[in-house]
């Protein structure tokens, strides 16, 4: 387990998947994730099995408060390239239906994956797509951890009976 002051991140593990679906599948959640549809417990085992088989460019955690061990969120980096040495970022706070909260519990837990990212497994690049209208995880990744945007993808997603853009957002290692 990677291990902070109040959370920790740790490999995600079966017993997890109800609550991962239940998160996934908060409305409010849903809109900001690249799969929109309801997800069942047979879509999140599937994934998982997905999961098991590609550890070597995808590396899933569950977000657990330290002190009860209990599943908090989600974090994870993803579609690793390793010539490029990038990942894709996924991170929410899915307790209390947070998503990110002003807790101080997502910085701790962003903080964790972001120095194991480029610490552990020496990336140069994390980054990640998120819609315009979110702007909670835009602030937050662009104002508490200096991420910049890279790009738009035009009409990229339909939400609130609309198109809105998707902004790429990244990090470099020393920058």
């Amino acid at each position: 387990m990677i291990k902070g002051k109040k959370v920790g991140l740790r490999a995600v593990e079966k017993e997890d998947l109800p609550f991962l679906r239940d998160w996934r599948n908060i409305p409010e959640f849903r809109k900001h994730f690249r799969e929109v549809r309801e997800l069942s417990l047979t879509d999140q085992e599937a994934w998982f099995e997905h999961l098991q088989k590609t550890k070597h460019i995808n590396y899933m955690f569950t977000i657990v408060d330290l002190d009860t061990q209990k599943p908090i969120g989600a974090a994870g980096l993803l579609y690793i390239n390793w010539i490029i040495r990038s990942a894709d970022f996924s991170f929410y706070i899915g307790d209390g239906n947070k998503y990110i909260g002003n807790d101080g519990i997502a910085k701790e837990a962003a903080e964790l994956l972001i120095d194991y990212g480029f610490k552990n497994l020496n990336l140069h690049k994390i980054w990640m797509e998120l819609y315009e209208f979110d702007n909670q995880k835009i602030d937050f990744f662009t104002k508490k951890f200096n991420f910049k945007q890279d790009g738009v993808l035009r009409d990229n997603c339909f939400e609130y009976g609309r198109y809105w853009d998707s902004l790429i957002i990244s990090k470099l290692k020393d920058k």
